[in-house]
């Protein structure tokens, strides 16, 4: 694993702990697991909340839930943070669905995991950790559809969401993609539903980008990558403790961002093995190129391997030395996994690396 981000991670971790409202002890049947098991855990803490009705959602709980500091709707489809948005809604009935024409006319709710992967059902249908106002137009042309990257976009919204065409490797049909602002946010609130409803999927519709509850591979990295990218807000922070008001279940990715890599991206073993082999790699996430560093007593030369996530190895340069520059030009934007192996065999070391 990647020390830096692992490090960083823990860190903005804990200053989340000082600046959240977790309940004394809450998470502690969690703490020290890992993969399989701390997902079970938290499930075992989450599962069972609170299920308010879904008729609630608009007229009640999304006005504490999801109110900007100016009072208006905090509509993740027509936000520009730090920027003027091309309209804004207030929590009145006037600006509440009904019909819609255009993108502007009214904001109603979306499912951001759709209702039709779990055919409707309570208590997802109205589990507020999913569940977001949304301009009426563009929850609709969102639809069912995937979220994903966009290259090619059929349609793009007025603060810059698209639709069209998923880029992201191992799924190309139409997806949805939010502005980088707020992709942290529906990562994180996949990782919920994962383990919110882990075990509990079993009757669930198949679709495109999971597994019942689960992400399938290529959606688990896209939205991996979104997380690392855009780390927790106090939006999500405030909005967490608002849920836990109503539900009395918390996310835990926003709570314990670093628990991601705890649950599906866990590579202690690798770490063990090679406890004494400290190396770093700069910038991460990289452009055009990544140095390498060697906090290590291992004064030799190094093989330095870039694979893809199907396996597929796409760059090998031997004799690479500490502080040497990799070029990564030709790679497509996307997560990677770097493995630096010391010529005389003797100890390695896996990177997670995101280019973009």
């Amino acid at each position: 694993m990647n020390k830096r981000i692992s490090i960083i991670s823990i860190l903005v971790g804990i200053s989340f702990l000082a600046f959240s409202q977790i309940p004394p002890n809450y998470y502690d049947n969690a703490i020290g697991l890992r993969q399989d098991a701390m997902k079970l855990a938290l499930h075992n803490i989450i599962k069972g909340h609170t299920s308010v009705s879904y008729a609630s959602l608009k007229h009640t709980y999304h006005e504490i839930t999801d109110k900007k500091p100016n009072g208006k709707v905090w509509d993740m489809y027509s936000d520009i943070p730090g920027g003027t948005p091309p309209y804004e809604y207030s929590f009145i009935s006037a600006d509440q669905c009904g019909n819609y024409a255009v993108e502007g006319d009214c904001y109603n709710r979306e499912h951001s995991f759709p209702q039709s992967w779990f055919n409707s059902n309570s208590p997802m249908q109205s589990d507020l950790f999913h569940v977001y106002p949304t301009d009426g137009k563009v929850n609709g042309w969102r639809s069912s559809y995937p979220f994903g990257e966009v290259s090619n976009p059929s349609v793009t919204t007025q603060n810059g969401s698209k639709k069209g065409p998923n880029t992201t490797s191992g799924y190309s049909g139409i997806v949805f993609e939010p502005i980088d602002a707020y992709k942290g946010d529906f990562a994180r609130t996949y990782f919920y539903m994962a383990t919110r409803y882990y075990t509990e999927d079993g009757s669930w519709s198949s679709n495109d980008m999971t597994n019942g509850a689960e992400p399938k591979p290529w959606a688990l990295n896209m939205l991996y990558q979104w997380h690392l990218q855009d780390t927790v807000s106090q939006k999500e922070i405030d909005r967490n403790n608002a849920v836990y008001g109503i539900q009395n279940n918390r996310n835990p990715f926003i709570d314990h961002p670093e628990w991601v890599d705890s649950i599906w991206f866990d590579d202690t073993s690798i770490e063990k093995l090679s406890a004494l082999f400290d190396v770093n790699i700069y910038p991460n996430p990289a452009n055009n190129k990544v140095t390498i560093n060697f906090s290590s007593f291992f004064q030799q030369n190094y093989l330095v391997e870039i694979y893809d996530l199907s396996g597929r190895k796409l760059i090998s340069i031997k004799d690479v030395k500490d502080n040497m520059d990799i070029d990564i030009q030709g790679l497509s934007n996307g997560l990677y996994l770097l493995h630096i192996t010391a010529e005389n065999g003797m100890c390695s070391k896996n990177i997670k690396l995101i280019k973009q």
